[in-house]
């Protein structure tokens, strides 16, 4: 797959997304919402790879959209046309939240506006020492509503955290990002690529159907009683202890050693 507005590779089943802007701090145009809504629509039908990697090039993870080649066109644009990006900006999270793989944000820095959101959807971040996270929208007179932030957010550090963050649009750095739960880990910044790699390589030998199955149901549950969580999480593990992955997991643990699960 080829992507002009970000660097992709793809290497020992990990892939790597790396946004590309450096001068703007890896600025969002709408060639790159194009690219990424395509790439990770595509990643679901690509058993070559295992695991996501997203992160930018230089000091920055994404800054957010463009302010002359997305806000600054967006003035000129009709209802209609308004429409149709948005509804492209949120199928890039939805893709992402679809995508039955593990996705690991490795947030090098500022991650802002849209940049948050990218963190955000990704399963897990990773964070640089020198990192900053900002949800921006009320600060340039949009809603704090962009992107599915209004339903992941509050989910991942609380709705009155989330409310904060959100109504004010402060900047917060890489500890406190950690502290609310907003970041996984936090590393220095010269060790970001090999922990996120780390946890790649790791996530990679893990029985890939069960982290789907277990990621799809974090989705599904997310607005359910318990009871109907209760009934879905009972059909979908009766259905992994029906697999091969299970039976490896089990004769490893007998035979003390290390389990080799599917691949494909």
């Amino acid at each position: 797959m080829a992507y002009a507005s970000f660097i992709y590779e793809v290497k020992d089943a990990i892939a790597t997304v790396r946004l590309n802007d450096p001068a703007r701090l890896n600025a969002l145009t709408f060639q790159t919402y194009e690219e990424l809504e395509r790439l990770f629509q595509d990643l679901a039908q690509d058993d070559s790879v295992k695991v996501v990697i997203i992160t930018g090039t230089g000091k920055g993870f994404c800054s957010g959209g463009s302010v002359h080649e997305i806000i600054g066109k967006l003035m000129d644009m009709n209802a209609e046309e308004l429409n149709r990006f948005t509804r492209m900006t949120c199928n890039v999270v939805k893709n992402m939240r679809n995508l039955k793989k593990p996705v690991i944000a490795a947030v090098n820095g500022i991650a802002a506006g849209a940049g948050a959101m990218l963190a955000l959807a990704s399963d897990l971040r990773i964070v640089s020492d020198r990192a900053k996270f900002a949800f921006l929208f009320t600060k340039v007179g949009l809603s704090g509503a962009d992107m599915g932030a209004l339903y992941l957010l509050p989910k991942i550090v609380g709705q009155g955290r989330a409310i904060e963050l959100l109504f004010l649009g402060d900047a917060i750095d890489a500890r406190e990002a950690y502290r609310i739960g907003l970041a996984n880990r936090v590393v220095e910044h010269e060790a970001l690529t090999d922990e996120a790699y780390q946890l790649g390589r790791r996530l990679k030998e893990a029985p890939l159907h069960a982290l789907g199955v277990t990621k799809e149901l974090v989705k599904r549950e997310a607005n359910m009683d318990l009871g109907e969580a209760l009934q879905l999480e009972a059909a979908a593990q009766a259905r992994c202890m029906q697999t091969a992955d299970f039976r490896e997991g089990y004769k490893a643990f007998v035979e003390k050693r290390a389990p080799v699960f599917n691949k494909s």
